[in-house]
């Protein structure tokens, strides 16, 4: 089939190139380059960097409210556009224009978790499963039928982890469902509307660390943080990222830390988790021992929620 992909993010990458394999794509769409670093260099989406490599052409509108962003897109006579976390609003114009619509690989089990940050969302509510579900777009916000989902355990898996891997299962489901509907054997399911839920997009207050916080609720913080949004504790006047962390065996009282030339602990109400990966502002990432040896901390030193 002749194919529109609509992406940014790396999460979009696998979709792309399980495409260009098994379809004929004949545009990418994409979000436009952004200024990025101290030099403000334009840096393009990873989708347009792989689309170059695969020769695909680009186009990167800044919205489809210009009729003639439409207009153009309608000429390109797709029989689908197909969709994986392209980051703009698609009118009702674009989602009739290719013969078997817009299809579009959302990272949830519908109807759980619509909306824009469903990983986060599934991390930080401690989902036993998160997965991908292959979706027909309409106007509503992922309201649409499904014809495929995959799941996997979330366990501990980190945000970047858990998203490469629901990446891959979406890249490999987007071709199943379009191969159904090119042989005409496609079935849409619809969704269980009083089942859904909302995924908001995640800020710094929801990944944030307190005391009072249990260790469970703490290492979900920190393992959904992202570049945007990290989890952060203030001690010793530092305000410190937490990268990476585990759940530790002493007892540290809530608010309290300790640091020592093998780990940096801290205390949570019903428990201690090691910070085994920092950042302190401004820096590079380090081991969490290694920052606790250079700040010296006193014996009584206590953290706080920044």
């Amino acid at each position: 089939m002749r194919v529109a992909f609509m992406g940014s993010p790396d999460f979009a990458v696998p979709s792309l190139r399980a495409l260009a394999q098994s379809h004929e794509v004949a545009v990418v769409y994409t979000r436009p380059d952004r200024p990025r670093g101290r030099g403000r260099a334009l840096v393009p989406t990873p989708v347009k960097t792989v689309a170059l490599e695969l020769g695909i052409p680009v186009l990167q509108p800044q919205s489809f409210r210009d009729e003639s962003v439409v207009a153009e897109f309608r000429a390109l006579g797709c029989d689908v556009a197909c969709v994986a976390a392209y980051g703009l609003i698609l009118p009702t114009s674009v989602l009739e224009a290719p013969r078997h619509g817009c299809i579009n690989v959302h990272a949830s089990l519908l109807p759980r978790h619509r909306g824009a940050a469903p990983i986060h969302r599934a991390i930080l509510e401690g989902d036993e499963h998160a997965g991908v579900c292959i979706m027909q777009m309409e106007e509503g916000l992922d309201t649409g039928p499904y014809a495929l989902c995959a799941s996997t355990l979330v366990g501990e898996k980190t945000i970047d982890e858990l998203e490469s891997e629901l990446a891959a299962l979406g890249a490999e489901a987007l071709v199943e469902v379009l191969d159904a509907v090119e042989h005409g054997s496609v079935s849409w399911t619809s969704q269980d509307d009083t089942q859904a839920t909302y995924a908001a997009k995640v800020t710094a207050a929801d990944v944030h660390l307190d005391p009072g916080l249990s260790v469970t609720d703490a290492l979900r913080r920190v393992r959904a943080s992202t570049r945007s949004a990290r989890a952060k504790i203030l001690v010793c006047g530092c305000v410190l990222d937490v990268l990476t962390a585990s759940e530790a065996e002493m007892r540290l009282p809530a608010g309290s830390i300790s640091g020592s030339k093998s780990c940096l602990e801290l205390g949570f109400s019903d428990g201690t988790i090691s910070a085994i990966e920092v950042r302190p502002e401004g820096k590079s990432p380090m081991e969490g021992c290694a920052w606790a040896r250079g700040a010296r901390m006193e014996s009584m030193s206590r953290w706080e929620a920044v």
